[in-house]
């Protein structure tokens, strides 16, 4: 464990960590920890997830997350009941926008890495014990990609609407194996997996692609890609993530 840095007040009072690592775990995709920091201009406390030295997310950036089932939820049914399947759980600002929806009636969160779970059951980040205590909410360590090329993960039925934020984009993949569900054939696979009308909503870190739009009308009736702004970015970064949305026909 990091030996936290701490600051506080000249007059002897209590002193507050400014650096944790929270967390930390080898994996079998690299090493993966959990951060907590405080921000020097805001005094804010700051959470940021790294696989190996490559950071992950961050709780200062979280427009895009958010947008993203916000995005998808529009586009869903309009019914009551909805269930939702979230791929990739992070520090759970998708997962937190989508049970904010009071149509949900069912979310299946999926993740690969249990640590990332069990930071959530712990409650070492901020809406940890919020997810992990809804009663709508299950959390499922697993492949998302083999679930989703394979029998799918929502018990009973197909999902209203599928949720996914785990690699950059669909060019630059965390693992040379989760590429098949980009293709035209994992895209059909995919569909096969929601209720009629349902939606497939996709966070990524690159420009719309119109190759990968192509790819989703092979299988989808409406696609859109949305540019989100992600306020307060690092000058000199890319300040925009793009979310894909693609309707199912009904």
């Amino acid at each position: 464990m990091t030996r936290p840095a701490t600051d506080g007040p000249a007059d002897g009072g209590a002193r507050r960590p400014r650096f944790e690592e929270l967390g930390w775990e080898r994996t079998a995709i690299g090493d993966i920890s959990l951060r907590r920091r405080v921000d020097p201009g805001t005094g804010e406390d700051v959470y940021e997830v790294k696989l190996d030295d490559a950071y992950l997310m961050s709780s200062l950036f979280t427009a895009g997350e958010v947008e993203l089932s916000r995005l998808a939820l529009a586009h869903a049914p309009d019914r009551g009941g909805l269930r939702v399947v979230v791929g990739g759980l992070g520090l759970g600002f998708t997962a937190a926008t989508v049970l904010d929806d009071p149509r949900v009636g069912e979310l299946v969160v999926v993740d690969a890495l249990r640590p990332v779970i069990g930071w959530h059951e712990a409650g070492l980040v901020p809406l940890g014990r919020r997810i992990a205590g809804d009663p709508r909410c299950r959390l499922v360590e697993g492949d998302f990609f083999a679930l989703a090329a394979g029998d799918g993960w929502a018990d009973g039925g197909r999902a209203d609407a599928v949720v996914v934020d785990i690699d950059h984009s669909p060019r630059h993949v965390l693992a040379p194996a989760n590429a098949a569900f980009y293709t035209a054939a994992g895209t059909r696979r995919l569909r096969d997996h929601l209720a009629p009308g349902g939606v497939f909503a996709l966070w990524s870190d690159d420009p719309p692609d119109e190759e990968y739009l192509a790819t989703l009308r092979t299988a989808f009736d409406d696609v859109v890609a949305h540019t989100v702004e992600v306020p307060g970015a690092v000058a000199g970064l890319r300040s925009a993530n793009t979310v894909y949305v693609a309707v199912a026909p009904a």
